[in-house]
């Protein structure tokens, strides 16, 4: 069987090439997976993150030129929590800078990592507009509110089997944050009008 050896070799090669990918592939992701949520944190404090921002969408590309003779590596759970992690980030800033979203071409992903980092931004604007709450800027609050309703109306739109979009699960995180949220601001609203009115009535006196 002399075919058998060359045959053997052939394929013994090609997944050495593939475990050495799956190697720099697993490091990279964590990188993405790291330097996101320390972004997200920066956002937080109100940090200036787009010089960041450049060098992880440069690292993002870079695993994805890597990846693009290996899909069954790319749909690793690893590799599609980076670009959600990635998503994420990318949505935020933008939200931020100019009230709108970037679309998946422009952040270079895929239309599924690219909605499941989409549900997660929801909780970051929550997070935005608790801290707008405390300030008591019930109006900044309200504005961060209304992205998260149209962020979550969009989303109910998807109704797919797991195999082709697992987002289930997260529209009702989305949903449960929605709800909770709304309320916090509708009691914020009152607040600040009943002492609007007491000022008014104090002042009268």
């Amino acid at each position: 069987m002399k075919n058998l050896e060359k045959i053997v070799s052939r394929i013994e090669s090609e997944l050495d090439e593939k475990d050495e990918v799956r190697e720099v592939a697993l490091k990279s992701s964590r990188a993405v997976i790291r330097i996101s949520g320390g972004m997200l944190r920066g956002l937080h404090r109100k940090e200036d993150v787009s010089h960041q921002f450049k060098d992880l969408k440069d690292e993002v590309s870079r695993l994805s030129g890597l990846l693009a003779d290996h899909p069954d590596i790319t749909a690793a759970g690893y590799i599609e929590s980076a670009y959600q992690e990635y998503a994420e980030v990318g949505i935020m800033i933008s939200i931020l800078e100019s009230g709108d979203v970037p679309s998946p071409e422009e952040l270079g992903i895929g239309g599924v990592p690219y909605l499941l980092g989409l549900a997660d931004t929801v909780g970051e604007l929550r997070r935005f507009c608790l801290d707008e709450l405390k300030s008591g800027k019930v109006e900044k609050a309200n504005s961060f509110l209304e992205k998260m309703e149209d962020i979550f109306s969009e989303l109910m739109r998807f109704d797919y089997p797991d195999a082709i979009l697992p987002i289930r699960r997260k529209q009702d995180i989305v949903r449960s944050l929605l709800e909770k949220t709304r309320g916090e601001v509708a009691v914020a609203a009152s607040t600040r009008n009943l002492h609007a009115k007491l000022e008014e009535i104090l002042k009268k006196e």
